[in-house]
């Protein structure tokens, strides 16, 4: 029974840790970048856009499908870095513990 509360408490402890991260996700921010720059999007480890910039070299309007494909490149650049992030902070948390997938934040 007393293995059975220590690891109640447990729970309990790893829990209040994640509601902690979940709220430490807002704040860290990741930049996705392509075209040299010329493209950039910033967004939260939560994978919240929060600013894109356009080279305005860019913006013509017989260049829309390459401005196009230039923010594709640059949000799935932003949101790899988001992932990551998120990742990392999530292995800070379980000290390593590989959780079953699904089990995400």
């Amino acid at each position: 029974m007393a293995d059975f509360l220590g690891m109640m408490k447990q729970a309990a402890q790893l829990q209040s840790k994640m509601k902690a991260m979940q709220e430490e996700l807002d704040h860290i921010e990741v930049e996705g970048i392509s075209g040299g720059g010329l493209i950039s999007v910033r967004m939260t480890a939560k994978m919240e856009v929060k600013a894109i910039k356009i080279d305005p070299s860019l913006i013509k309007a017989d260049e829309a499908g390459v401005l196009e494909d230039l923010l594709v490149t640059a949000l799935a650049d932003a949101h790899r870095k988001a992932e990551s992030a998120m990742q990392e902070k999530m292995q800070a948390l379980t000290g390593g513990l590989s959780l079953p997938p699904g089990l995400g934040l």
